[in-house]
């Protein structure tokens, strides 16, 4: 068996077309992936020293390459609607509102303007003189108020803010008028409960565990006990001052579901109600190198809810825990929605100085970030671990316990997924 063109073809030809002969292919694999690793090797460290002359290559070159990913591309309902089923930024449609009645406004004072200059066309000249002043001088505080808004620095990246419940909509607000109340918020406390012969009652402790001021117990598993149901529940829970529900069920001896109901004292119905699945829950004994709580109350993040949707989920989580988080404790739990599901995690967290081979904090732009120079923040997981999905919104206690028309707020249905990038949080 003899060669084939052994060194007739360019480098990226097929190796099977260079030769038939196994072993000769091989090398040939294996010289070829060498020059290109090579190559790679030095443009990188060539692009690297020239990166370190002048930095503003590096960063144009952070800048232009940016990953495509579905998040940037995500679709936005083109409405000026804040109801809870649309998917609009409330942000920028606050934005856009303000310009609106900002170019409103000035385009009435230009005609207030005009119709002025036409009436004073037949007055005296010296007092016409006078008046034309006053005219330029309007026209010139207009033109630089419209310089102003011109030079309006954009928003930060939706990734890098947190949630923004003051964005919450009048309508949002008057539906869930207990929720989004203006009053301060009372001091949260929460029954934690299990469905009927459960079997995850260390999982639902551990839950109410994360939440302060939470109360677990169980429901009657007895063959000849009463099967208490969820509105007797919570109707228990509100004569006894609990301003919150919590139901866990199970699938498989694994958290499946969660409930959140709020309970709005006894002169309101209780509600809304809502529904999440629980997805890859993992207890915080599982978590490698985990630690263990303190009873501090916890600081909260709620990142990426910008949909009318989203804030009342994030209201709903907000109210589960004091409003005055205890800093010394230095535990965070984080609520980060991204494509809908909402990624739960506890830490602690400790601010230690930076090490001699660490380096410096990093921004988007590959600029390093002022005020945070030789500082490093440790992190340790404490858990429980878990993934939830929103399914449903309901006015009452649940399916069973709402009533009317306007009984079920919001659910989600398997369609809303067929375009990848439209989101409802």
């Amino acid at each position: 068996m003899g060669f084939k063109n052994p060194g007739g073809a360019s480098s990226g030809a097929s190796l099977s077309l260079r030769t038939s002969n196994k072993l000769r292919r091989k090398q040939l694999y294996v010289t070829q992936k060498k020059t290109t690793g090579k190559a790679r090797h030095e443009e990188r460290h060539a692009r690297r020293r020239e990166e370190a002359k002048n930095p503003e290559l590096k960063r144009e070159r952070l800048e232009k390459n940016q990953p495509a990913s579905i998040d940037k591309k995500r679709i936005w309902d083109d409405v000026d609607d804040d109801s809870l089923g649309a998917v609009v930024d409330l942000a920028q449609l606050k934005r856009r509102r303000l310009e609106a009645a900002e170019a409103a406004a000035a385009a009435e004072a230009d005609g207030v303007v005009e119709g002025d200059a036409e009436k004073d066309d037949d007055v005296d000249s010296m007092l016409g003189s006078d008046e034309e002043n006053e005219d330029e001088d309007d026209e010139a505080r207009m033109e630089r108020l419209q310089r102003e808004r011109a030079q309006r620095k954009p928003s930060l990246a939706p990734s890098t803010t947190s949630t923004n419940l003051d964005l919450t909509p009048d309508g949002l607000a008057i539906q869930f008028k207990h929720l989004f109340s203006d009053e301060p918020p009372a001091m949260p406390k929460i029954l934690v409960t299990t469905g009927i012969n459960a079997t995850i009652h260390k999982e639902a402790q551990e839950i109410a565990a994360v939440l302060p001021n939470a109360t677990y117990i169980r429901r009657s598993s007895h063959r000849y006990g009463h099967k208490y149901s969820v509105r007797e529940i919570a109707k228990f829970a509100t004569n006894r001052g609990y301003t919150a529900l919590l139901i866990v069920h199970e699938d498989l001896k694994q958290p499946s579901q969660l409930s959140v109901c709020h309970l709005n004292g006894e002169d309101a119905a209780p509600g809304p109600t809502l529904t999440y699945t629980i997805r890859n829950y993992q207890s915080g004994k599982a978590i490698l190198g985990h630690g263990n709580p303190t009873n501090h109350y916890p600081e909260l993040l709620l990142n990426g809810f910008q949909t009318p949707l989203g804030l009342l989920a994030a209201k709903s989580m907000n109210t589960l825990f004091p409003a005055k988080p205890e800093i010394g404790g230095r535990q965070v739990v984080t609520l980060h929605n991204q494509r809908d599901y909402l990624f739960f995690r506890r830490h602690r967290y400790i601010f230690r100085e930076a090490r001699a081979t660490e380096k410096n904090v990093v921004g988007a732009d590959g600029r390093e970030m002022d005020g945070v120079k030789g500082i490093r923040a440790g992190l340790q997981e404490i858990g429980p671990r878990m993934t939830l999905k929103l399914r449903r919104v309901d006015k009452g206690i649940g399916r069973a316990g709402s009533e009317g028309e306007d009984a079920l707020k919001w659910e989600w249905k398997a369609k809303m997924e067929k375009q990848r990038t439209r989101f409802n949080l």
